[in-house]
């Protein structure tokens, strides 16, 4: 594992995503990650605004980390915000949005049940 100037680390030399098929998803959420962009994507039937901080695999299917700012659902009760472990090949229409990139200061890119870590930013802030 590398990790750049801007405090993203990187790992080389494990499965590379379109040999599980999920290119698209998980390029739009490795750019936001290392861009430090939010991503509005559905997820489970709900539009949700999500801030990825880290990318890896869990029993070999991709996973992600992040740290979800909103539910985009007039029926949405209660507070959205916080740390959700999603399985990338279950996230749909995902695209990197101008809605704020969050974080919160309990980010540990090691508990998030990725067994696997391919990206994560190493320095939240």
């Amino acid at each position: 594992m590398s990790t750049d100037d801007t405090g993203i680390a990187t790992v080389t030399g494990i499965a590379t995503v379109t040999d599980i098929g999920i290119a698209t998803t998980w390029q739009v959420l490795h750019a936001a990650l290392t861009q430090r962009r939010a991503v509005r994507a559905r997820y489970h039937g709900h539009t949700r605004v999500l801030c990825p901080h880290a990318l890896g695999w869990k029993r070999g299917r991709a996973k992600t980390l992040v740290y979800q700012t909103a539910i985009v659902d007039p029926s949405q009760h209660g507070d959205p915000r916080g740390w959700r472990s999603l399985f990338v090949d279950e996230i749909e229409d995902a695209i990197v949005t101008d809605d704020p990139w969050r974080t919160a200061p309990n980010y540990m890119p090691r508990s998030n049940g990725i067994d696997i870590l391919a990206a994560a930013i190493t320095s939240p802030s």
